[in-house]
């Protein structure tokens, strides 16, 4: 055998599987056809949030009076902010490269695609192959965007993710198709810009996987800076031959036509797991995924799968945590399988939305009898002063037992305050166990504890 370990992907489930494996002593070698840290740290999580804060920063320009700042003549230099976002990820890649070294990691450039027999074949860029072994083969290999059968991509005038961070110029107008993370993300920063944002959702709420109360906050702040949302409504078609698309959408009123320089579809992803010899190897999949195990191990014995190929939540930070799991697995150690239900979501626009565990609905369903507290940012002492008072907590808690069954945020900075969370459901935090723990002040993080405390009752400050 060449290796202990080759994976195929060096996204946030490979480079990470690749680096737990060789501190566990296996020798280890990845698979990667075209950057190294993959679509996230190249063409999704990172990118993004680069744009992301260049849009921020130009909203805080535009309401500096409301800080007492007078500017004037603030513009876009939409080239410069996305060479800036790429000059984010480039960074990040070069970082990866640097991890891979210091691990003694073999980088293997090509495509690669599992054989029987723990083999791997891999093809270079120049067309030839090269075949290696492996006592263990680990397929990371992601997804890419979702298309629809009504919106197809052409790149230019209708895009997915990709094409949306590098646009050559600032569109006038723009329908974006689906309203899940990327959908809104994407809204936000060119509405930011000065770009006609109309979001188009097949479902009755944006954000659809989210509480619903988060889903009707959204709709508020995104109408208050003038991004048109259309939910229980379907993009029939898209007709590009003019200059810009004409856009059919079925809304319960009827047709409607939206004209706009870009259709951006952002329908979700969809697993890469075609043309990877999985078929010949007698890899079992389901429903465009690969079935696994708790501990990722497909249907023959000494190969894996982890991240968007496999069922579950198609996070970057969950495809780490299954590739540390599947590796210390391999290397003989007893890794507790991941607990799906406390996996935290988190979207980037603003207002910022975060969430773990159940919504108000799914508990309900689930036969919870319920407490429910929740905590407004304008009554924040932290929020009214940064001027973010849109938004709220929102803790629900099982009413017999005090468990904390989920937490949905939305507001200023959430994402960094749902770890709070996930750690207090992981060690079994009562709801009054959180209103003991003192928060400090002032802190949009006080929230969490008055948002447990109204779920009691004793909440002080509203």
């Amino acid at each position: 055998m060449n290796y202990d370990v080759i994976i195929i992907g060096s996204g946030p489930g490979g480079y990470v599987a690749a680096i737990r494996a060789s501190q566990l002593g296996l020798k280890t070698a990845i698979v990667e056809r075209e950057s190294l840290g993959g679509i996230c740290l190249n063409w999704g999580c990172i990118p993004t949030k680069a744009l992301l804060k260049s849009a921020q920063v130009f909203e805080y320009i535009n309401h500096s009076a409301d800080y007492g700042i007078t500017t004037s003549g603030a513009d876009v230099d939409f080239a410069a902010v996305i060479k800036r976002s790429r000059g984010v990820a480039d960074g990040m890649s070069k970082g990866v490269q640097f991890l891979m070294k210091k691990n003694k990691i073999d980088v293997i450039m090509g495509t690669g695609k599992v054989k029987p027999g723990n083999k791997v074949e891999i093809k270079g860029a120049d067309g030839a192959t090269k075949e290696l072994t492996a006592k263990n083969i680990i397929v990371a290999t992601g997804g890419r965007s979702k298309e629809l059968p009504s919106v197809k991509q052409d790149g230019k005038k209708i895009i997915g993710y990709r094409q949306a961070m590098v646009l050559p110029e600032l569109p006038k107008s723009m329908v974006v198709v689906g309203s899940g993370a990327i959908g809104v993300e994407f809204a936000y920063f060119y509405a930011t810009m000065g770009t006609k944002v109309t979001v188009v959702e097949f479902m009755d709420n944006i954000v659809p996987v989210e509480d619903e109360d988060i889903s009707k906050q959204l709709l508020r702040s995104f109408k208050k800076v003038g991004i048109e949302v259309m939910t229980s409504s379907s993009v029939e078609s898209v007709d590009t031959s003019g200059s810009g698309c004409k856009v059919q959408v079925k809304t319960s009123s009827g047709m409607q036509t939206i004209e706009c320089d870009i259709v951006l579809s952002a329908a979700g992803v969809v697993a890469n797991i075609e043309n990877l010899g999985l078929e010949e190897t007698g890899i079992k999949t389901e429903k465009g995924k690969v079935v696994v195990d708790e501990f990722y191990n497909t249907t023959v014995k000494g190969y894996y799968a982890i991240g968007d190929i496999v069922s579950g939540q198609a996070l970057a930070h969950v495809a780490s945590a299954e590739g540390i799991i599947c590796v210390e697995k391999i290397a003989g150690h007893s890794p507790e399988p991941l607990d799906y239900n406390n996996i935290p979501g988190c979207t980037y626009c603003t207002p910022e939305i975060a969430s773990v565990g159940y919504t108000e609905k799914a508990a309900k369903a689930a036969g919870y009898e319920l407490k429910i507290g929740k905590f407004p940012f304008s009554a924040s002492g932290k929020a009214s002063a940064a001027g973010a008072k849109d938004g709220f907590v929102k803790l629900i808690f099982d009413a017999k037992y005090g468990e904390l069954l989920g937490a949905h945020m939305i507001g200023f900075n959430v994402t960094e305050m749902i770890a709070e969370i996930v750690v207090a459901r992981k060690l079994e935090t009562t709801g009054h166990e959180i209103i003991k723990s003192v928060h400090p002040h002032p802190t949009m993080s006080e929230a969490i504890m008055e948002a447990a405390a109204d779920a009691y009752g004793e909440v002080i400050h509203l």
